[in-house]
């Protein structure tokens, strides 16, 4: 489940990475049902066509509890012009797929992405099978209806099987239960829920010079005011002169312990910007 603000277009159009039945595209399903799905080469393919007005929305993966955080996004979110407005967690269920008629038994090679094919290690080693990097999972499975060989596999989304009239020879594949992504939806203008509408997250990169406590210090004030931060993550600029962040926080700008701890973060860190202000996930009120 995602909240998002009210939205004024019954069926947007959702720009997303990677081929038709991508796990970002289930993800932009399910975040927008029915809506018109817009299928990017790249990631700054996506950012773009939001840009251009040929997309409302993008949907883009940040964080995956197995492979950690997708780094191109992460160095593309600052300067890609766009507003975080809302975010979806997607469990991931890998599903081996192959062309009608073939069975477990006949499948010699699996293809896939890698970071699928890392996340299924288990049950690939157990049936002895090959496996073929390929650039994404949706990708994959079109390959493998192409061809219509019966000795080769695609690991991939339930909704890759329906687009590539391909079976689904085995599922749940995945050798953690846990595996889940977390998506962001942006826009081309900010959409602020409203104070006490519910919990809020935001997000925002902030800069401090690399010299002894200057995180300490620029972090100081959201401790003392009662702010959780969520997420903290570092990049170091071309120099190593000093450092960049990315921080999640729960809580409105607006509100005013938020606000007197964005006040002391701005004293002592600079070029702190907003990258969005959204409600947050009602799948984070299962970990309280």
């Amino acid at each position: 489940m995602t909240t998002l603000p009210p939205n004024p277009d019954s069926l947007p159009v959702v720009a997303f990475q990677g081929q038709p039945g991508a796990y970002s595209h289930l993800a932009a399903r399910q975040i927008f049902p029915d809506c018109e799905v817009l299928a990017c080469e790249s990631f700054e393919d996506v950012f773009q066509s939001v840009r251009e007005k040929r997309a409302r929305f993008a949907v883009i993966p940040v964080d995956n509890t197995v492979a950690g955080r997708v780094a191109d996004v992460h160095h593309l979110l600052p300067r890609g012009g766009l507003h975080i407005v809302g975010e979806h967690f997607l469990r991931v269920n890998h599903h081996l797929l192959a062309v009608p008629g073939a069975r477990l038994e006949t499948i010699r090679t699996v293809l896939s992405h890698t970071h699928a094919l890392g996340q299924c290690r288990s049950f690939i080693r157990r049936h002895g099978l090959r496996t073929r990097v390929v650039a994404d999972t949706a990708g994959a499975a079109a390959e493998v209806a192409a061809c219509g060989d019966s000795t080769q596999a695609a690991i991939a989304s339930r909704l890759a099987a329906e687009i590539y009239g391909l079976e689904i020879i085995a599922s749940d594949l995945e050798d953690a239960e846990h595996n889940t992504t977390r998506f962001l939806v942006l826009a081309r203008e900010p959409r602020l829920p409203a104070v006490g509408s519910g919990p809020v997250i935001t997000t925002f990169v902030f800069t401090v010079r690399n010299v002894p406590a200057a995180l300490y210090k620029a972090l100081g004030g959201f401790a003392t005011n009662g702010v959780n931060m969520l997420k903290l993550e570092s990049y170091i600029d071309g120099s190593f002169a000093q450092a960049q962040f990315y921080a999640d926080i729960l809580g409105h700008p607006e509100e005013e312990r938020v606000r007197l701890a964005f006040e002391e973060l701005r004293f002592f860190a600079h070029r702190v910007e907003l990258l969005g202000v959204y409600p947050a996930s009602p799948y984070r009120s299962r970990f309280g």
